[in-house]
């Protein structure tokens, strides 16, 4: 099994720029998909972007701002977010998934962080 932490959350105009990191113990990252979704106060957890050796994948609605990369050296995932909205205002989590088949989106995965809060300022 694989633990994962995630850290960098925190409160920012709109407009502004954030990394997230996701850093992994146990196993390597390099064995799964490693996604980032959100959830917003009263709203479902949604996917934002997902990673793995196959392919990467990218939510609509944070497609050309969002950026997902991994360091396996240091066993830690990235999320560079840029030009930020106040929609994008939620807790976000990393997660693991062993299998690769199937869609990267849905929220079929086998491991959890605890998540980090971004806020987003008007």
């Amino acid at each position: 099994q694989v633990q994962l932490v995630e850290s960098g959350g925190g409160l920012v105009q709109a407009g502004g720029s954030l990394k997230l990191s996701c850093a992994a113990s146990g196993r390597t990252i390099g064995s799964f998909v490693i996604g980032w979704f959100r959830q917003a106060p009263g709203k479902e957890r949604e996917f934002v972007a997902a990673f793995s050796v196959i392919r990467t994948s990218y939510a609509d609605s944070v497609k050309g701002r969002f950026t997902i990369s991994r360091d396996i050296a240091k066993n830690t995932v990235y999320l560079q977010m840029n030009s930020l909205k106040s929609e994008d205002t939620a807790v976000y989590y990393c997660a693991a998934r062993i299998r690769y088949s199937g869609s990267y989106t849905d929220r079929s995965y086998d491991y959890w962080g605890q998540g980090t809060q971004v806020t987003v300022s008007s």
